[in-house]
């Protein structure tokens, strides 16, 4: 990437002494004057377009390496934990509660793997899907809840671990949205297991619905107390691939996907989404805003 910057910088200082010298001696022809100032406009633009185009290319191929790395970690790992168990009960004789306990782990194994998966084939199908989505009015509320006990089980969390706070302005309630369920309970799962994943060693979640302009939207707030997103990275994260580099993020691992998939599905469904947080160590909070169906 500095070799491409260093060398659009050179390319432009070069066009500006040829336009300097060329304007210098010509200055007294206007029509060649003119013209020399339009060729010189045109090569600056088209050295910066080209410039820009290269880093941005090279960011993402960069991306792209680093996203083929996560994934081959994350399908290599669970296939080589199951292999190892199954052949160890093929190998040993073992008694009825290890092999339970062997059989539990090769099945949260599977839904590791399984996710891995259903994730990649779900950006995929947000980035180029362009057909009719199957909307229906649902419950924003219970879609939460549901994919909030989903959460807890998939992490064994404590029920005081992800608590659900009571929705604010909505007076008991429905809260009515219309959308593909199955698309929202994907948004949401992936902004919760990203709460739980990025909480640390202490996962304290909160879960809180919200009504933030003139009852028209609703909004979905996922805060968590963990390491939190510098502030240059806030908008960067939902990007295809994107993950914020440091030691400690560096260590969780993932695909890049999670939060892209959710902007996506945000804006199918006319909404959009977006992240606080007070820098590193500081936790971060995720909103999740939809149309709301008047009731």
């Amino acid at each position: 990437m500095a070799f491409f910057v260093i060398l659009g910088i050179c390319l432009v200082a070069a066009a500006v002494m040829l336009t300097g010298s060329w304007i210098i001696l010509n200055w007294r022809e206007r029509v060649w004057l003119f013209f020399g100032v339009l060729f010189f406009l045109a090569i600056i633009t088209g050295l910066i377009l080209n410039t820009i185009f290269l880093v941005r290319e090279i960011r993402r191929n960069e991306q792209h390496d680093s996203f083929i790395n996560a994934v081959t970690h994350e399908l290599k790992t669970p296939i080589t934990s199951i292999r190892l168990y199954l052949e160890t009960l093929q190998r040993r004789d073992v008694d009825e509660s290890q092999r339970q306990q062997f059989y539990r782990l090769m099945l949260d194994d599977s839904d590791r793997l399984l996710g891995t998966v259903e994730q990649v084939l779900k950006a995929g199908a947000v980035r180029y899907k362009r057909a009719a989505r199957s909307t229906t009015e649902l419950d924003f509320g219970s879609l939460v809840r549901e994919c909030m006990e989903l959460a807890r089980v998939r992490h064994h969390l404590d029920p005081a671990a992800m608590r659900w706070q009571d929705p604010a302005g909505f007076n008991g309630t429905e809260v009515k949205v219309s959308g593909d369920p199955d698309e929202l309970r994907t948004a949401v799962s992936n902004i919760l297991d990203n709460a739980v994943k990025y909480s640390g060693s202490h996962i304290d979640v909160s879960v809180q619905l919200e009504m933030p302009t003139e009852d028209k939207r609703v909004a979905l707030r996922v805060r968590d107390r963990g390491i939190g997103i510098p502030a240059h990275e806030l908008k960067r994260v939902f990007k295809r691939f994107y993950r914020v580099r440091g030691r400690t993020l560096a260590q969780i691992k993932g695909t890049g996907l999670g939060l892209f998939i959710v902007r996506s599905i945000a804006r199918a469904h006319g909404g959009r989404v977006f992240a606080e947080s007070g820098g590193e160590t500081s936790g971060t909070t995720i909103t999740f805003e939809l149309p709301r169906v008047a009731p």
